[in-house]
């Protein structure tokens, strides 16, 4: 290790599932370049599970419920003064909490990407590159530390007792599996449950299976039995729905050909684990944060949204802007989710 690195290196990124699956090209950076250096990373309850089993990071949770008593305990937890602390969430919360953790330097985002008094809690910041992916200006955090991320490498941990789970779901027939993950957890970002089916009816057609995933929330549930309700070979469909534990989530996923989901965690899981996905867009803009290895299959109405419900084109407005507003959704039809699923079917018979 290189004289002047940093022997300790402690990462803030407490949420969602899909970014802290961001964060994973970043610790393979710092694992690679740093080889010495002890890692550690604040995270949430829920994106611990998923990552637990990470080599070589030491994992701290903080619960957002626990308020200022819960950032102390963080603190106590730490127990150290780190060479760097790089401050990858830009939230109120996180800020606030960035300034419990002991750093001789504190690297943050480009002042684009700063919200929430985000500047307030930083000394260093990362190149300010616009109109970049998340995935992109998050593996640039590496840079002020000397670093040049070369390569894109999830390594998501997924025991093999989860993989064995998911191959006894269904049979390894030669079916190729459009997979649903219907619900994102911004409520405005979700399709409707008649389009799912129509596309499942379409995907049926070509003989395809049909399989449904997702949480155990009250919505997810109610989503899926509605997408089986609409369906005409509703049979057909294999519910699995609240069945999965975290763990679970990527080997399942892994087992598909293609995923169909909003911008939701399961895409960029889906991705990081080799898995074609056909993204629905309009409040987002996939190419800031659709799957970040293959974009072809995705349905991109997002600069239709800000025409509608902005006034003025995508390419006007502030790079990572949302659009969630009632009814944007539905400017993805099931002949744009068609054919992505067609673009997709006519790549895999090449």
């Amino acid at each position: 290790m290189q004289a002047d690195a940093p022997r300790s290196i402690c990462l803030l990124r407490l949420s969602a599932l899909g970014d802290v699956t961001h964060v994973l090209p970043l610790v393979r950076t710092l694992r690679d370049g740093f080889p010495g250096a002890a890692l550690t990373w604040i995270i949430g309850k829920g994106e611990r599970r998923l990552l637990d089993g990470l080599p070589a990071v030491r994992f701290v949770e903080y619960d957002k419920r626990s308020g200022l008593a819960g950032m102390r305990a963080v603190r106590n937890a730490l127990g150290q003064r780190f060479d760097a602390l790089l401050q990858l969430q830009v939230s109120a919360r996180a800020n606030l909490l960035s300034a419990f953790v002991p750093a001789r330097r504190r690297i943050g985002y480009d002042r684009a990407r700063s919200k929430e008094g985000h500047g307030l809690f930083v000394s260093e910041r990362i190149p300010d590159r616009p109109g970049i992916h998340v995935l992109d200006a998050i593996g640039s955090f590496c840079e002020p530390l000397g670093l040049v991320r070369d390569r894109v490498a999830w390594d998501l941990p997924v025991p093999e007792e989860a993989h064995a789970w998911a191959r006894a779901q269904w049979p390894d027939d030669g079916r190729r599996v459009l997979m649903i993950s219907p619900c994102s957890s911004h409520a405005l970002r979700n399709w409707r449950a008649e389009r799912y089916a129509a596309l499942a009816d379409h995907a049926t057609s070509r003989g395809w299976r049909i399989v449904l995933c997702g949480g155990r929330s009250e919505l997810e549930r109610a989503t899926g039995d509605a997408i089986v309700a609409a369906m005409a070979q509703r049979d057909g469909a294999l519910d699995l729905i609240g069945k999965d534990t975290l763990k679970q989530l990527p080997a399942l996923l892994a087992r598909a050909d293609l995923l169909v989901t909003p911008d939701s965690g399961p895409m960029h899981i889906a991705n990081a684990m080799g898995t074609r996905v056909l993204g629905l867009h309009a409040a987002t803009n996939p190419q800031r944060s659709g799957p970040y290895s293959d974009r072809r299959f995705c349905v991109d109405r997002y600069d239709d949204a800000a025409r509608r419900y902005r006034g003025r084109p995508a390419a006007e407005l502030k790079w990572g802007t949302r659009i969630e507003a009632d009814g944007v959704m539905d400017l993805v039809t099931v002949d744009d989710a068609v054919a992505a699923f067609e673009r997709y079917r006519a790549l895999a018979a090449g």
